[in-house]
């Protein structure tokens, strides 16, 4: 190859440097030159690589795949050449009907079909050329447009084709071809400029002379006309049509009407193929942008821009949700002081257009580069496209005008914003949420190929509006969860603030004189709480960490343990038993079981620290009733945990306050230690489950009897921690009987409380040992209890140490009392019981004489007149909470805690 002017040869680096400096050069010659084959090498060039391959291997239709290739633009179109003139003028009736129908049978694209007949036609009657008018519009609205014009024998399809843009459209009776149409008759005129139908403007305009006509209606199989076919001038003979050029004419014409039908019918599945496929793109774009508003806003009016190739498109998001007819708010109108009687359709009518308030209001402009605008609240009020969007909000119903002046509705034209933007048409459709409110109204303004909107884009906009709906929703959903979860922060930061112990409480815990725990008697199995003050049982639990070794081991400051343990104690709700008592006497259990059950050993320091950690928050927050209660009442609490429902929220509780500030007692751990430590505080927390008690039961029997009491596997020794968390929960089953017997009524009274409210609000019967009028059969649970949770735990608890022995000596000392009370029962002799139980009336556990240990604790002179637990505080409660129920919060009693 050489340059033409300088004779030297063309390189290819050349013409590489020469493309890439005019594209447009290539871009025309691929449009005059490229071969149907070169542009699907084109295409195709990286579809290996990148382009998605749709797995087809589970169909045995060939035809899906040739429809998938068609519609993305695949398939290499055969290059059939048309039949020469000769050859046509040859053939026999047979064989010209036999080429048509292979035409028919292959031909997907209408108007290459219809190109071919017109053509073989003009051959086969002689004609100079002929057209091609199709039906459009609605059934009250029908016109013809000019689909082929100007057919001849060597014309091409594009040099024939008319697009929207060059169409001719003719309304249904007007002119020859209009008449034809209308009347379904076929028309064969000699001379045109005699018949008052033809417009002789045309020939004018184009400088042709038109003679001889002959127009034909094109039917479908319903007699239906879909579109009329003309021929004119005849060019041999008298120029006439004759009735044999009538009769080719409307046979091939209802072949012709076969295969325009079959191809419109394909043309809408390719469409709504397209159109699905644009929606599911749409989908997924929706729902992957849910966390900002407008960002999805803007991408829904670039999806219906390009949807429907519209020069504007707004989106006006409504304030306040309007009910559709079927889900009417009487809210609404309420507020304005209208009456909330009578129908649905009453309220429907009230409304007015000053009723739809706009949030917000997104302006798209084609022209502007994507960029979105939002109205303000003066544009808004002064906007005739708000109007409109107002009305189909009220209406409930979408808006289709073809012309906005000539429908009236709004107002006069012309329509001119004051940017100079006019509206001529319009769509605007509702959308609704998920619960069938209109949540936006899309308004869609002007075709950019300048014809109207029509109930096809009303359809595809209607389907786009379902997924805008379920997006704006979701959207909200999610701004609202937001907003939520910052509400709920601030609601934690002001619970964490008031839930942790001020600053005074702290000093002076961290400033009283300590007492060993010798003095202190917190290493003996028989220690009662009742002779302390609320004060000395915060103290004790800083004299269990200390002489522990744990403050110093793990360096915890003295106010942050003080604080962490006064806020604990402030945490636990005064319900009847299950109370900062109870988790004070579990703690001083776990104490005294690892140092003078000398279990220690058996644990890390780490360990030690969560176990007793978790043995005073075992019960945070307890509401006084049970799991299943929770569970019955559907609280929020049973929906928060699927299971061990009060021990999951006692560690979340207990990991909030060390989460407060001031409060970590963990603050000096490694990442990995305190990983660690807060993994074994929930393990024994959650094993204070007797649901969990139960089912690891059988496998620390197993160890037991076969002697393996070193525990040095991990799994053994979280096997043992658990037992000792509910060996200590229940401690109070080994207490001196005088101790167990006051702690019993507080159990039992707890547990009434619960039946009461199963009983009054609830209305079901409760089991037995929450049965208040079954108060008096306290004494055989005691003993069921015993021997069914309490005696075995102890007893395997006595194999491992001697030192353990003293638990399971007090329960079954205790046994015996209640085994006896019930022998007493059951022979009658209640009044005995109750004397023993120091119970007077018959409704109550209380009123009976003031014990020794109130009167020891009394001459202390250290009361605390706030949270003190004195015998007399004690007695004066059972007789309130036994005379008269009370309404409590739900929460859990665990059963092991019947004493």
């Amino acid at each position: 190859m050489c340059d033409a002017k300088m004779g030297s040869p063309l390189k290819e680096d050349d013409v590489e440097n020469f493309l890439l400096e005019n594209s447009e050069f290539l871009e025309n010659w691929l449009k005059k030159h490229a071969t149907p084959e070169l542009m699907y090498k084109i295409k195709n060039i990286d579809a290996v690589d990148s382009a998605p391959q749709f797995d087809t291997s589970a169909r045995n239709s060939i035809t899906s795949n040739m429809f998938k290739n068609y519609v993305d633009g695949m398939v290499r179109k055969r290059k059939r050449s048309l039949v020469q003139r000769d050859k046509l003028l040859a053939m026999n009736e047979s064989e010209m009907f036999m080429e048509l129908i292979r035409d028919i049978a292959s031909e997907l694209d209408v108007n290459v079909l219809c190109h071919k007949i017109l053509r073989n036609v003009s051959v086969l009657t002689g004609s100079d050329r002929g057209s091609l008018f199709l039906v459009r519009g609605s059934k009250d609205n029908r016109f013809l447009v000019s689909k082929l014009f100007d057919v001849t024998e060597n014309s091409t399809l594009e040099e024939s084709l008319h697009t929207e843009e060059t169409e001719i459209k003719i309304p249904l009776g007007r002119g020859i071809v209009g008449a034809v149409a209308l009347t379904k008759e076929t028309v064969n005129i000699k001379e045109a400029y005699e018949d008052p139908r033809f417009n002789k403007d045309i020939d004018k305009k184009t400088g042709y002379r038109t003679h001889s006509i002959l127009c034909m209606p094109i039917q479908n199989h319903d007699n239906e006309v879909i579109g009329v076919a003309q021929i004119i001038n005849k060019i041999t003979g008298n120029h006439e049509f004759e009735e044999q050029d009538v009769e080719v004419f409307r046979k091939y014409l209802m072949f012709c009407g076969i295969g325009i039908t079959n191809a419109q019918l394909f043309e809408l599945s390719v469409q709504e193929y397209k159109r699905n496929k644009l929606l599911l793109n749409l989908a997924r774009g929706v729902f992957e942008e849910q966390q900002n508003l407008e960002n999805l806003v803007q991408k829904i009016m670039l999806d219906a821009q390009e949807l429907l190739q519209c020069e504007r498109c707004s989106v006006y998001l409504i304030d306040d949700t309007i009910d559709s007819p079927h889900y009417v708010s009487v809210r609404h109108f309420k507020d304005k002081g209208n009456g909330v009687s009578g129908s649905n359709d009453a309220l429907i009518k009230d409304r007015t257009l000053d009723d739809i308030i706009f949030l917000k209001a997104f302006d798209f402009y084609a022209k502007d580069g994507g960029n979105i605008h939002i109205q303000s609240a003066n544009q808004l009020s002064q906007s005739k496209n708000a109007e409109v969007a107002r009305y189909v909000a009220l209406h409930e119903a979408h808006l289709c005008i073809a012309d906005l002046e000539l429908d009236g509705r709004f107002g006069k034209g012309p329509f001119v914003d004051e940017d100079g933007f006019t509206t001529r048409s319009m769509l605007c459709m509702p959308v609704y949420n998920s619960e069938r409110k209109i949540t936006a109204v899309t308004l869609l303004i002007n075709k950019q190929n300048g014809s109207p909107f029509n109930e096809s884009d009303a359809n595809i906009i209607e389907a786009f509006s379902i997924f805008t709906g379920l997006g704006i929703h979701n959207c909200q959903m999610y701004e609202n969860a937001c907003r939520l979860m910052a509400k709920q922060t601030v609601a934690l930061e002001v619970l964490s603030f008031h839930a942790t112990a001020g600053q005074e409480e702290t000093e002076r815990l961290a400033k009283s004189n300590i007492r060993n725990g010798d003095e202190l008697k917190l290493y003996t199995y028989e220690f009662n709480d009742l002779v302390l003050s609320d004060d000395e049982t915060l103290q004790s639990v800083i004299c269990m960490f200390k002489e522990s070794g744990l403050v110093q081991k793990f360096k915890i400051p003295m106010d942050v343990i003080c604080r962490w343990t006064c806020s604990v104690k402030k945490n636990y709700r005064p319900v009847t038993y299950h109370n900062w008592r109870h988790a004070f006497n579990v703690t001083q259990t776990m104490f005294t079981m690892l140092f003078t059950g000398q279990l220690m050993p058996k644990f890390s320091d780490l360990e030690t620290l969560a176990m007793l950690v978790a043995s005073l928050c075992h019960d945070l927050d307890h509401r006084g009733t049970n799991n299943a209660f929770q569970v019955k009442v559907v609280s929020p609490l049973a929906m928060l945990y699927s299971t061990s429902v009060m021990e999951h929220h006692h560690f979340d509780h207990c990991i909030m306050i060390l989460n407060s500030e001031g409060n970590n007692i963990f603050q000096s751990l490694s990442p990995a230690e305190y990983r660690q430590v807060i993994k074994q505080l929930e393990f024994c927390i959650l094993s204070t489950d007797l649901a969990l008690y139960f089912r690891k039961r059988g496998d620390f029997k197993k160890l037991i009897e076969k002697g393996k009491t070193d525990f040095k596997t991990q799994s053994d020794k979280d096997l043992l921690a658990a037992m000792m968390m509910t060996a200590c929960d229940v401690a109070a089953i080994t207490k001196p009987w005088e101790v167990q017997k006051e702690v019993a009524q507080l159990v039992a009274n707890e547990f009434f409380e619960q039946g009461d409210v199963e009983k009054t609000q609830l209305g079901e019967t409760p089991i037995a040992m929450m049965d208040r009028d079954k108060k008096d059969e306290l004494p055989k649970m005691q003993v069921g209890f015993i021997d069914a949770i309490c005696l075995p735990v102890y007893e395997m608890f006595a194999q491992i140490n001697p030192y353990l022995k003293p638990l399971y000596a007090g329960a079954l000392d205790n046994r015996q009392h209640w085994q006896h009370l019930d022998d007493l029962y059951r022979e009658g002799k209640t009044e005995e019981v109750h004397r023993e139980l120091n119970i007077n009336d018959a409704n109550s556990f209380s009123d009976k004489n003031t014990s020794e240990a109130e009167k020891n604790k009394n001459k202390k002179d250290k009361t605390d007149s706030k949270g003190k637990k004195n015998v007399k505080n004690l007695k004066a409660k059972d007789k309130t909470l036994a005379g008269t129920p009370k309404k409590i919060n739900h929460g859990k009693t665990k059963v092991c805690s019947l004493l």
